[in-house]
């Protein structure tokens, strides 16, 4: 029987409802999510419809007033999210999969493959991902959220492999490791069942991470000008306020909001890994 490093399920709930950080962290990104489904059925009109009066400041009719082509900017804005947290999903979750399947397989082997799988490892990791990522997509004719997510994901694994690695490396040697290798369980099974369970509070934080540095990238990129064509996200708005100078001319609710939103959701993210590392970790956790 192995001796697995496991927490009693209801005694991290109990401390996962205590940590006022993991609580306000999720809140914030919840309620953004949730304005980003329920958002887009609640405005009146389309992103890009010309409906009023040019530069108008938020009002009753228009709750972040219009661009200076009179089109709706809270319209554009609960638009504008969905194609943020698609990246963040899409992109940190390939990027998660990637590294963690690396550092595992790296981490469990050793030897050889160790060598190969490191040496790929940190020629990723030295590579500028951001110009890697402006040259590629300036260059994709077939432009969409989709492709955008999958570039972030194929060069933003290495650092997670890294850390999977090593901390791969350091519970192949555990004596619950070792039963099951004399067992005969075969490394794959011993990897999915003996040492991804006494790592899955760090891969959760992992993936929280990697969700967070796709949003980022993902909004780079659009805010360059580099994004998909069609659509809109928080990123486009920001590069077309910039665009039809919003700040020479005080358009301050046209930039504003996505600005405010990427900061507050990006926040958000990083309070909830601070939360969670203080809950899985006993000498860090609230008394």
């Amino acid at each position: 029987m192995s001796k697995k490093e496991k927490k009693p399920r209801s005694d991290v709930l109990y401390f996962a409802w205590r940590n006022w950080k993991l609580r306000l962290g999720l809140s914030v990104v919840l309620f953004f999510v949730v304005l980003a489904v329920v958002g887009p059925r609640i405005t009146r009109y389309e992103p890009w419809a010309y409906i009023g009066r040019p530069r108008q400041p938020p009002s009753a009719q228009h709750w972040m007033g219009t661009t200076i082509f009179g089109q709706d900017i809270f319209s554009q804005f609960v638009h504008g999210l969905y194609p943020v947290f698609l990246v963040g999903v899409l992109g940190g979750g390939l990027a998660t999969f990637l590294g963690t399947l690396i550092g595992f397989v790296a981490g469990y082997r050793g030897g050889a493959t160790d060598e190969t799988l490191n040496t790929l490892t940190n020629i990723v990791l030295v590579i500028p991902t951001v110009a890697i990522l402006l040259i590629i997509v300036a260059y994709v004719k077939l432009r969409s959220y989709f492709i955008q997510a999958v570039f972030i994901g194929l060069t933003a694994w290495p650092w997670t492999a890294r850390a999977v690695r090593a901390q791969t490396m350091s519970l192949r040697s555990r004596e619950f490791v070792d039963l099951a290798r004399i067992s005969g369980m075969s490394p794959l099974r011993i990897i999915a069942t003996e040492i991804a369970p006494n790592m899955m509070s760090y891969l959760v934080m992992v993936l929280i991470l990697q969700f967070g540095g796709a949003i980022l990238t993902g909004t780079s990129l659009d805010f360059f000008g580099l994004g998909p064509v069609t659509g809109i996200s928080l990123g486009m708005m920001m590069n077309l306020a910039l665009s039809w100078g919003a700040l020479p001319l005080g358009m301050w609710w046209w930039f504003v909001p996505p600005g405010l939103a990427l900061a507050l959701i990006v926040g958000a993210l990083y309070i909830t890994n601070v939360g969670l590392d203080e809950v899985f970790n006993p000498k860090l956790r609230e008394k």
